[in-house]
């Protein structure tokens, strides 16, 4: 015989099923669409647009001007900021300071500052016209331009590039300050013979090297040195 608990279980085990099935599903919640950026917006409307290096006047030339010596930077500065004032950024570049990197020797360590390869004055690229002269010639501290009268003369690419190697070469191989003659004592800093004095014999400027005398036993004894391996002795 059935047991009629069991029956009862049963019928309300299919009628739950039947009110699950037939409630509503709650409906998924809408995904906010993300929002379009100004820059997104600027690019899908010109996807081919150039970047802004392929908008450099072309028409730009470098020139030198003079500054009163020790105002380079000033001078530099005071001129960006009117480019600015004076809205020419098409028409007026880059400045710059061309500098070589100088190593001097003190108290046996090595110090490493910048030197400015024409002291006095300052290449500045520009569109030329009649409105940047003015503009740069009464910059404060600008006292004139290279040329011949009152027509500046732009620098030739081979001038450009020859004060472009310079700069870079100079960065990896930074000149010694400090020159050496020939007779003079030095004491030598690095290397075996460190803390001997000698009297230089020779000097190679290319090479940034001295032939130094050195006493050693008794006897004086030629050792080649670079210039940032000895000090002058004062």
């Amino acid at each position: 015989m059935q047991d009629p608990m069991q029956d009862e279980e049963k019928t309300e085990a299919v009628a739950g099923a039947d009110n699950a099935a037939s409630e509503p599903q709650a409906a998924p919640e809408a995904v906010a669409a993300a929002p379009v950026t100004a820059a997104a917006e600027s690019a899908i409307a010109a996807p081919d647009a150039p970047p802004a290096e392929m908008l450099r006047n072309p028409n730009m030339k470098w020139y030198i001007i003079h500054s009163y010596s020790g105002f380079e930077r000033k001078v530099k500065e005071s001129l960006e900021s009117r480019v600015v004032a004076f809205g020419l950024q098409d028409k007026i570049g880059r400045v710059l300071i061309p500098t070589e990197s100088v190593t001097e020797v003190r108290g046996g360590k090595k110090y490493t500052s910048e030197r400015m390869f024409y002291p006095g004055y300052v290449l500045v690229e520009m569109d030329m016209d009649d409105h940047v002269w003015h503009v740069v010639k009464s910059t404060p501290r600008v006292t004139g331009f290279v040329g011949t009268g009152q027509q500046p003369t732009p620098l030739s690419d081979e001038e450009v590039q020859h004060i472009v190697y310079k700069v870079a070469d100079s960065r990896e191989k930074p000149k010694l300050k400090v020159k050496f003659e020939k007779n003079e004592t030095v004491r030598i800093t690095e290397g075996p013979f460190a803390t001997f004095q000698g009297i230089v014999d020779e000097v190679n400027d290319d090479r940034e090297t001295l032939k130094v005398m050195v006493t050693i036993f008794g006897r004086s004894t030629p050792v080649e040195l670079e210039f940032n391996q000895v000090e002058k002795v004062a």
